[in-house]
């Protein structure tokens, strides 16, 4: 990075992917003055934001979680993903400012009941909501799905010179044959491409996790391994 900053590790807790393991964080002083100009460096190094806290998994008996990013120049869906567009096409995409509302908010809990449903997390309120999608440093967009008037789906995306990182994505869990989360992805490349940002940032791939895994489709895709970027085997 940059800037100089502290770095801590947070104690040892149950991992949020495997449960019968331990799991470990580096992460970013959440105090540091300067975590807006430190997130695009951080992000190359494969840190990842929740929240306002900037972490990149350092467990000492699992590797599992790798860092990925697309090349946003040479992404070219593939079929499947056309079909995804095609099923779409009646989709207004919007760039709004993040943020609760209501409708937002709603749409939120619909979801995490849906998929989360029983995790704590599905009781998210107000706060919880935006607490965990924006920080006051970050610069956050909310790509907002419509069909018509009526909100679809979320992609709650961070805009950085040196690339995009798809944050979080909701999306109502009645349309699950749009393959809404494929569709947010596909946008978030998209959105980077008109703004000449290089790359999108998916987080951490794991490989043959059921939750995770798909990240291996978007292609080509980027991970990092021993402190350098290589593109998937």
């Amino acid at each position: 990075m940059t800037d100089r900053v502290r770095l801590f590790q947070t104690l040892p807790h149950t991992c949020g992917y495997f449960a019968e393991r331990t799991a470990q964080n580096l992460v970013v002083d959440p105090a540091a003055p300067n975590l807006d100009r430190l997130y695009g460096p951080a992000l190359a190094k494969g840190f990842r934001r929740a929240g306002g806290h900037l972490y990149l998994p350092q467990c000492a008996a699992c590797q599992a979680c790798v860092p990925c990013r697309i090349d946003v120049g040479a992404f070219s869906p593939d079929r499947s993903q056309r079909r995804c567009l095609k099923r779409n096409a009646d989709i207004e995409v919007s760039e709004q400012m993040p943020g609760f509302t209501r409708e937002r908010h709603a749409l939120y809990r619909r979801y995490l009941h849906a998929r989360h449903s029983g995790g704590g997390m599905d009781a998210a309120d107000a706060e919880d909501f935006q607490r965990f999608l924006a920080a006051p440093w970050s610069p956050t967009l909310f790509l907002e799905f419509r069909a018509g008037s009526r909100l679809l789906g979320v992609a709650v995306t961070d805009v950085t010179l040196a690339g995009l990182s798809a944050v979080y994505t909701f999306f109502d869990p009645e349309e699950d044959a749009r393959s809404l989360g494929t569709f947010g992805i596909i946008q978030q490349v998209e959105l980077a491409r008109r703004r000449g940002i290089p790359y999108v940032y998916l987080g951490f791939w794991i490989a043959g996790h059921p939750k995770m895994d798909y990240k291996r489709r978007f292609k080509p895709l980027e991970i990092r391994r021993h402190g350098r970027w290589i593109p998937m085997p």
